[in-house]
């Protein structure tokens, strides 16, 4: 789809805002509801937001999707996880097969979910030697996560896959936000102390070979030399989700590393998406903070796939059901408060 990096990146200025009529009436919908104000705290917000994007004061939650995007790095050849690189291939078939976490937790959401391997026999480039991706590839993986988004979908959910994407995610979170791998490295798959000291020397290693690439500052090229497909494809989901007005919960570690390209590029790139749970990644809660983001969850998650963004939908669900399902003081023949 997109044949130059340069025709992703002009649709940053097409990228619309949330509907500030359809908040203002769901606002006046929650105010007439039988209940006292702000009686369901963070679900009325929820609510609202969800309704300021989908463009109706009354809105529905019908239709879910959840996307895996699996891709494999040339830098877990440093030893850099727990796993062998060989394991993406296995875990991919494990979701086409229905095994995995998040086929359950997508199911009990009531959410479709989609799986999309992206070159797992070609590994992208070592980050410690060279960039990630062409442009050509880069474009590839972002073309293939802005296509995978379902346009009828209400609400939309980016999962991973990908032996050493935690590297991945500490190496763009420092990029983008300043440190070093002391800040935003941490066990990922469960590392242990040799590992943990190969992680962090990789990614010192890809800083110091990028330096002027990051000083420079452009958040897509970053993604380019940094990145890795299933990232760059959930950076280019996350985008097309956007354009859309469809909603999205971020995930992890990764998922919120992904996020953060349109969080550099665009002021308020990241306005239609929230932050489904707080992992046990050390630096994810750091990178939330770095992002303004709030979780909702905070269960010690740290599997990725999707699954701590797929245990928030049903908050989300439940926000929605009360907010146009309820019935106002008026139909219910309720007094209200004077």
């Amino acid at each position: 789809m997109f044949k130059t990096i340069e025709e992703f990146k002009a649709q940053f200025a097409r990228f619309p805002e949330a509907d500030a009529t359809a908040r203002a009436a769901a606002q006046a919908r929650n105010a007439s509801l039988t209940k006292p104000e702000g009686a369901l705290g963070q679900l009325e917000d929820l609510a609202l937001w969800y309704a300021s994007w989908r463009g109706d004061a009354r809105p529905k939650l019908d239709k879910v999707q959840i996307a895996i995007f699996a891709g494999n790095h040339g830098v877990a050849a440093k030893g850099v996880s727990a796993f062998p690189a060989e394991v993406t291939v296995q875990m991919v078939a494990n979701y086409e097969a229905g095994g995995a976490a998040i086929n359950q937790l997508a199911r009990a959401a009531g959410a479709d979910l989609t799986v999309h391997a992206l070159d797992l026999d070609r590994p992208t480039g070592d980050i410690t030697e060279g960039p990630a991706m062409t442009d050509g590839e880069l474009c590839e993986a972002l073309s293939a996560g802005w296509s995978a988004v379902d346009p009828d979908a209400d609400l939309f959910v980016a999962g991973e896959m990908g032996i050493g994407n935690t590297t991945i995610a500490a190496v763009l979170a420092a990029a983008f936000y300043g440190g070093g791998a002391g800040t935003w490295v941490g066990r990922g798959t469960g590392v242990d102390e040799g590992g943990l000291s190969r992680k962090a020397a990789a990614v010192e290693a890809a800083l110091d070979l990028h330096a002027e690439a990051i000083e420079a500052g452009d958040p897509v090229e970053i993604l380019r030399r940094l990145g890795g497909r299933e990232v760059a494809a959930m950076t280019g989901a996350y985008a097309r989700a956007r354009m859309l007005r469809i909603p999205v919960i971020l995930d992890g570690f990764i998922s919120c590393a992904a996020a953060s390209v349109l969080s550099q590029a665009v002021f308020g790139g990241l306005d239609h998406a929230m932050a489904g749970h707080c992992s046990a990644e050390s630096a994810h809660l750091r990178l939330l903070n770095a992002l303004g983001m709030e979780p909702l969850l905070r269960l010690g998650l740290r599997l990725g796939e999707g699954t701590g963004a797929a245990v928030a939908i049903p908050l989300l669900r439940a926000a929605v059901a009360c907010h146009s399902g309820m019935a106002s003081f008026g139909e219910a023949g309720v007094s209200g408060r004077d």
